[in-house]
């Protein structure tokens, strides 16, 4: 199993360019399954998810055309099966994504149970009884949703809770139903924006995405395009804080400053001179230690729960106190114990961690339990006296495109040891 080697005490300097959003581009390849012209997806992450989705695709009978910049061409009406099977989603929680469509566009769908990373339940009934509530017949046995529909009919979906899969999925089934969908309490999360926009150049009728009330016309067909995936808001975010907790000065690239907001403002509040334009970022803690920050997660447009553990990490050598509560997910803490390990001096309570900076943590051994954890124990790798070994990578793998090479680039003492 690959592990990640890092030897502390380096400041990160200079600049990186960032990679397309997994979390936009697992539901745009999803949504290619409804054009009945190509569709071609740009600026794909080279990720673990992308590829077991391109492979799932593979498994169905689509044809697919991927060149040297991993531009992605869909020919979704070659289509053989109308199945996802386990053995390709058990590690990908996006697969659920594909249930929409396909049962939207060829009137029915067999999609596995979703895997992905324990951090707490995040189940799929909203999903279902919203494409029920849409006219769909839905059977859940043997580790499968089973769906069939003639076509789905336009109906008044209301969320009982922000769900962004759950908002992605009934939106790409809407754009082909027959008639006026309205989805109430959606997600506004910038990844369904892109969704959205996407569907939108594809010929969907769409109006109110990034609100919480979506309304849809439904389209008797979508048709080709060619579409850029946004880029990610979580690895800018990471590479920030990682930059701010070692005392750095960074500029990241190819990045989306306005929809992060509530990211910059934490990290000004840390003591960084922060700066940006269209399509870069700056980040200058001009070599001093961070200050404690206090935050709360949120669905957009507040704190993303996909950032707390790297602040833990940032929290974990700044000066003072700081308090950092959970409200997404009711198991996202487990990056504390390994953390911990470290040096670090951290009291949970219910869904608070309170953490108390410490001048210095030292390397040790320490575990990735899911993707933003790993990522969170590379950044108190990096700040961490001596060496540090990340066990089980192939979360990080997941959601982060070349992280070694992109903190090699900012002069991080990094290697990946091949298990």
């Amino acid at each position: 199993m690959d592990k990640l080697i890092i030897t502390g005490g380096v400041q990160l300097n200079g600049e990186i360019r960032i990679s397309g959003a997994k979390n936009s581009a697992l539901p745009i390849l999803a949504a290619t399954l409804l054009a009945d012209e190509p569709v071609t997806v740009c600026n794909l992450p080279h990720l673990n998810d992308i590829t077991t989705m391109i492979e799932l695709f593979g498994c169905m009978g689509i044809d697919l055309l991927i060149d040297e910049k991993m531009n992605v061409e869909v020919h979704a009406s070659t289509i053989k099966h109308l199945s996802a099977p386990y053995e390709l989603v058990k590690t990908m929680r996006a697969s659920i994504l594909v249930l929409g469509p396909l049962l939207s566009r060829f009137g029915e769908a067999e999609v596995a149970l979703p895997g992905g990373c324990a951090i707490g339940s995040r189940p799929v009934d909203l999903h279902i009884r919203g494409l029920e509530v849409m006219g769909a017949e839905i059977k859940v046995e043997e580790g499968y949703i089973r769906a069939k529909a003639k076509r789905l009919k336009g109906a008044r979906i209301f969320m009982d809770t922000v769900t962004v899969t759950g908002t992605e999925n009934l939106l790409m089934a809407a754009v082909l139903a027959e008639g006026e969908t309205l989805i109430e309490n959606a997600a506004r999360e910038p990844e369904v924006v892109d969704l959205a926009e996407c569907l939108l150049r594809m010929g969907a009728k769409i109006e109110g995405h990034g609100t919480d009330t979506i309304r849809i016309q439904g389209v008797d067909r979508l048709h080709g395009c060619v579409y850029s995936v946004l880029p990610d808001r979580i690895e800018t975010s990471t590479y920030l804080i990682a930059a701010a907790a070692t005392g750095g000065r960074i500029k990241v690239k190819d990045t989306e400053p306005k929809i992060l907001d509530s990211v910059l403002t934490k990290l000004q509040e840390a003591g960084a001179n922060v700066q940006w334009g269209d399509d870069w970022i700056s980040l200058d803690m001009e070599g001093r230690r961070p200050k404690a920050i206090n935050l709360k997660t949120a669905p957009y447009p507040a704190l993303p729960t996909d950032v707390q553990a790297q602040f833990t990490a940032l929290n974990a050598v700044a000066e003072g106190t700081g308090s950092i509560t959970e409200t997404v997910f009711e198991n996202r803490f487990m990056h504390v114990q390994e953390m911990k390990r470290m040096g670090a001096t951290i009291d949970v309570e219910g869904n608070t961690a309170i953490v108390t900076g410490v001048s210095e943590l030292k390397g040790a051994p320490v575990m990735a339990t899911d993707l933003r954890a790993s990522a969170s124990l590379v950044i108190a790798g990096l700040v961490a006296d001596g060496d540090t070994t990340v066990d089980r990578i192939y979360h990080i793998d997941r959601g982060y495109e070349c992280i070694e090479e992109k903190l090699q680039q900012l002069g991080a003492k990094i290697k990946r040891i091949l298990g």
